[in-house]
């Protein structure tokens, strides 16, 4: 069902006047209650439809965060959060032991292909209705049957002026240290003995060889799908920049185009780094088996030493590579802490009066940011107990990022199949329903087999708990529904009702 656009008004959904705020365009605003609009660029809009009251009080008069980031900061912004190559390379062990080098080739093509109709699909969401709140907004806007309860259900599975000067900063480290890397193995490699196998052999290794036992499953379609957990990671996470959408000019059209050309690039560096690394890595038994049983649990480290056959030059290779990596970890806490705060204005979370609010000062919300590393931290202390648990809370990242993804894109095919599908700045066109079934069919792959454990027989050591612990999130969140949220969640409004 169509999301009303300023730009493209005319489209107004026939529903309850709460589920009509909603659909107001956040790049917008009333220049006066009751009067005309204006976008950020100051341009006088058409007065908006009075009918509700104060129900159609700006957006942007209420909203607490201001626009700063421009497409650039944007785009690296979402280059970086995914930190593909980086990832890649401290997952490969999943592919080693699952598939083997083939399985990682393959399987990243795979995964770029499933995340791109991903990030396609939800940029022309965002194009329509750029939100912090973006996933659970749009499941309460597209769903035809119990939107509160959806809405409410999803959201629970998942230095400000400085941040576009960091980003492109970051941005341009984690594209230029990627050749760089790539270089400097590639220059040992040659001076080392690592370089004595013939371009056939190395290419059949890298292209040609699928390898399957060491992990104890059998069935060469399970080995490849449990094998995809290191190269579904490094693109998971395509609507972090979302979150961010309240503090980007002309969001309309920004995030949609960081969100694809960010998916993309990383996924092309992606690609690129596990074809050099497997290159770099040979086709000897001997080196596979050191990657495989390497002390450290890092593969990459290992094949780093046997490549530059020097400590100090792998410490300093990893080092460097781990550099940008850091800087996903601060984009993702600033996604996340969005997406909180959304939801505090939403009247969603215990205590949403309190976690709304947004530091004057600093002009972030500093509360939220607050509640979400106060999460973390906690979280943090469950290795002391129990390692695999602690990995379980790990992988259930990737898991509920694409189990999110599902409400709205399942919900948008809907509204397609019945003719109302949303317009807005980024279009999909005639390829809308395709893509939009592609990424429903990816999504929901990666979401079977990423709860699978990653060896057999399952033990407590080496059990997946991102399947258990997604099960008790979800039996909380009904159980949240029961006892507070249907009291309190009337769905998103847009609005702050508390002052």
């Amino acid at each position: 069902m169509p999301l009303t656009s300023v730009a493209g008004a005319g489209t107004e959904r026939k529903t309850a006047s709460t589920r009509e705020v909603t659909q107001r365009d956040p790049d917008t605003m009333e220049a006066q209650r009751g009067g005309g609009s204006a976008d950020d660029s100051g341009r006088t809009l058409a007065p908006e439809d009075d009918r509700f009251g104060d129900a159609h009080i700006s957006y942007r008069e209420k909203q607490r965060l201001d626009r700063y980031l421009s497409f650039l900061p944007s785009l690296f912004f979402s280059l970086t959060l995914l930190a593909s190559w980086e990832t890649v390379a401290g997952g490969l062990l999943a592919g080693l032991y699952n598939g083997g080098p083939a399985a990682i080739v393959y399987g990243l093509l795979v995964s770029i292909v499933g995340n791109m109709a991903i990030a396609m699909s939800l940029a022309e969401l965002a194009s329509v209705h750029p939100t912090a709140g973006a996933q659970y907004h749009w499941t309460y806007v597209l769903a035809p049957w119990h939107p509160r309860f959806f809405s409410f259900f999803q959201v629970n599975i998942f230095a400000r002026r400085c941040l576009g000067v960091i980003e492109t900063v970051a941005g341009i480290m984690h594209i230029v240290i990627l050749p760089m890397i790539i270089g400097v193995l590639g220059r040992s490699a040659v001076s080392s003995n690592e370089s004595h196998n013939s371009i056939e052999d190395a290419n059949n290794f890298v292209w040609d060889t699928f390898l399957s036992g060491f992990s104890g499953w059998k069935d060469a379609g399970v080995v490849f799908s449990v094998g995809l957990l290191g190269v579904i990671t490094p693109l998971s996470g395509v609507d972090g920049i979302i979150h961010m959408s309240e503090e980007v000019h002309n969001a309309r059209l920004t995030i949609p185009r960081s969100m694809v050309w960010g998916t993309l690039l990383n996924g092309i560096m992606a690609l690129g780094y596990a074809i050099a690394i497997l290159y770099f890595m040979g086709p000897s038994p001997e080196a596979y088996a050191s990657a495989l049983l390497t002390s450290t649990g890092y593969p990459i480290i290992e094949i780093t030493y046997r490549v530059t056959g020097s400590k100090a030059a792998t410490f300093m290779l990893i080092a460097t590579g781990m550099s940008s990596g850091w800087i996903a970890f601060f984009n993702g806490l600033a996604s996340v802490t969005r997406l909180m705060w959304a939801f505090a204005r939403d009247n969603g979370l215990p205590f949403s009066d309190f976690f709304v609010k947004v530091d004057r000062r600093l002009k972030i919300p500093l509360r939220a940011l607050g509640l979400v590393t106060g999460w973390i931290f906690v979280l943090s202390f469950m290795q002391m107990g129990s390692t695999a648990a602690f990995n379980g809370i790990m992988s259930l990242s990737a898991l509920g990022l694409y189990i999110s993804y599902l409400f709205p894109l399942s919900f948008l095919v809907w509204g397609r199949l019945k003719g109302d599908v949303p317009s807005g700045a980024y279009s999909l066109g005639r390829w809308g329903l395709t893509l939009n079934l592609v990424a429903i069919l990816f999504a929901t792959y990666f979401a079977v087999f990423l709860p699978f454990p990653p060896t057999l027989p399952v033990t407590p050591e080496n059990m997946n708990f991102s399947g258990p612990v997604l099960g008790f999130i979800m039996l909380c969140s009904c159980v949240d529904w029961v006892a507070r949220g249907r009291h309190k969640w009337t769905g998103p409004t847009m609005r702050y009702p508390r002052g």
